[in-house]
């Protein structure tokens, strides 16, 4: 008994070749990958992003109070770079020249490793930052911040 053959392949009469198809989901059917976390969830800022916006805090605090902080450019580096001293610095400042801005720089990974927690973090590089301007201002760091050394 013959039965009918379905054509080959080869002999179909030319179709136009079929649009991609997306994929909704991953080999295993379990659902495309994706971040851990959504972008607004602190899980997903790096390191160096919580340390600049706790440097951020810092300044937008003290600009309230010294508006002419506005012109001082704020800046976070990883490390200081190589002193012949003995210790690390926290933070360090230039002042004003012809063509360039004041300068304070707070140096990340140096804070890091002297705070333990968040909080201590945010209180360690709030002095840090209230140091390198009151430098910069020729003042105390208590007439900077007179919150300076309480927290």
């Amino acid at each position: 008994m013959d039965s009918p053959v379905p054509p080959s392949p080869s002999h179909r009469p030319t179709e136009p070749p079929a649009e991609p198809r997306v994929r909704r989901r991953d080999r295993h059917g379990r659902g495309m990958r994706g971040p851990v976390a959504p972008p607004q969830v602190p899980l997903s800022a790096s390191r160096a992003d919580t340390f600049r916006d706790l440097v951020l805090d810092s300044v937008e605090r003290l600009e309230r109070r010294w508006p002419q902080l506005a012109d001082v450019e704020f800046m976070v580096m990883e490390v200081p770079p190589p002193v012949s001293g003995e210790t690390v610095p926290l933070g360090g400042s230039v002042p004003a020249e012809k063509n360039e801005p004041a300068r304070v720089v707070v140096y990340r990974r140096p804070v890091e490793i002297r705070s333990k927690s968040r909080d201590e973090r945010a209180l360690l590089v709030h002095e840090v930052v209230v140091e390198q301007v009151a430098e910069l201002l020729g003042l105390s760091p208590e007439s900077v911040d007179p919150r300076y050394g309480q927290d």
